[in-house]
């Protein structure tokens, strides 16, 4: 049984069909990458997995369950987080604290444990602490870590934004455009930490532009076009497929 499945999704917004009977499985382990035109259903398929919005017709099952239309909250905290194409930082937080605020289930953030200061919250704090300088610093940040997020160039907000989801331990990780808008240098460095949690047993699913990056990084490629999948295979073979070339690079490799 597949760790991640959309079976038959169909998503309509004013009439236009964005996701159109669209299918596709992810296996425990993989790293799969997302592409296609403008356009193509990429975001409002990652949307209906991870509970943004909830499909019209069909079904999506994780770890053996159906989740369709769960709010993503409830995902996440199954294991099934996804980032956004726009950083969702909170600017007038330090970097260490929208880290941090990524933590589920702080007992801080309800009335009475916050006021008693109980010894289990101040454990589960310190928990917290920790596991977001050892991310800081993993990802090079931890020299920002008192800096506002707003001053975060939009590379050091990728890794930021990668960060937060995985204070949320997933299972699954649902990049949308993780190299949008980045240098080559922090753009290889991105990939380089989405290969190590990878290897490390993460599964992956990532949608992007940035092709060259994409292709090296992956171990399958998942086309689409106008809300369905045209084509799911090896990224060699994808991307020599004449159905790509002419409906995603215009007909010109």
């Amino acid at each position: 049984m597949s760790l991640l499945s959309a079976d038959a999704l169909v998503k309509e917004f004013g009439g236009l069909r964005a996701v159109d009977g669209l299918s596709v499985s992810v296996e425990a382990g993989e790293l799969v990458g997302v592409i296609g035109p403008n356009g193509a259903g990429k975001s409002t398929l990652f949307n209906c997995i991870s509970g943004v919005v909830t499909p019209d017709e069909g079904v999506v099952t994780y770890d053996g369950t159906e989740v369709t239309g769960d709010p993503p909250e409830a995902l996440a905290r199954r294991g099934l987080v996804r980032t956004f194409q726009a950083t969702r930082e909170l600017e007038t937080m330090t970097v260490r604290d929208n880290v941090r605020l990524a933590a589920p289930d702080q007992p801080g953030e309800q009335t009475v444990p916050a006021l008693v200061r109980t010894e289990s919250m101040q454990t589960v704090e310190q928990s917290v602490r920790t596991r977001a300088d050892e991310l800081l610093e993993t990802f090079e940040l931890d020299h920002l870590a008192d800096e506002y997020s707003a001053n975060l160039s939009g590379g050091q907000r990728k890794l930021l934004e990668l960060a937060r989801a995985l204070m949320l331990d997933p299972s699954v990780l649902m990049l949308d455009e993780p190299f949008a808008g980045v240098n080559p240098t922090l753009t290889d460095e991105i990939a380089e930490h989405i290969r190590e949690l990878n290897e490390n047993g993460m599964t992956v699913v990532i949608i992007e532009h940035e092709l060259e990056t994409l292709t090296e990084l992956v171990d399958r490629l998942v086309v689409l076009q106008q809300g369905r999948v045209l084509v799911d295979g090896q990224p060699e073979d994808v991307l020599s497929d004449d159905r790509v070339i002419e409906a995603y690079l215009g007909g010109g490799v």
